[in-house]
């Protein structure tokens, strides 16, 4: 038994916050080592494939005036995951990107065709905000 009151826990942190060996500060008192990055510019910065296939995902849902729970019990996927897939939040499987393309009643093929002219559009307004940019156009095969 312990003299530890009863129904009260005993805390072990995982990692004491303790002097490290050869050092005159504890961890947490160091300064970081790395200097912090610099926030990138939304204008500048190449979207993510999967923020341009969730967004093409939403866009053709709501053209189509259905709901979430609608094309995810359609696709037999969570209704959850299909919102985070949307959301760009997941990086999902050619497998759940081809269900939930078919319940909308589109190709895997015209999902990443649309989603490819999404990055195609976008690449072409970061050449104009960045003049003097090496490339001069992009091609994706599905």
């Amino acid at each position: 038994m312990s003299n530890e009151a009863p129904n009260q826990a005993r805390v072990i942190p995982l990692r004491p916050q303790s002097v490290r060996p050869g050092t005159a500060r504890p961890v947490s008192e160091r300064p970081a080592t790395t200097p912090p990055r610099e926030p990138v510019d939304r204008q500048t910065r190449e979207p993510l494939w999967r923020d341009l296939v969730g967004d093409v995902l939403r866009r053709e849902r709501l053209a189509q005036e259905r709901t979430l729970k609608d094309v995810a019990d359609a696709a037999r996927i969570s209704m959850p995951y299909l919102s985070e897939v949307e959301r760009g939040r997941k990086e999902a499987s050619s497998e759940v990107l081809a269900a939930a393309a078919h319940a909308l009643g589109l190709g895997l093929g015209d999902l990443l065709s649309l989603a490819q002219g999404e990055l195609t559009r976008h690449s072409a307004r970061s050449r104009r905000a960045v003049p003097g940019s090496p490339y001069n156009g992009m091609c994706l095969a599905a």
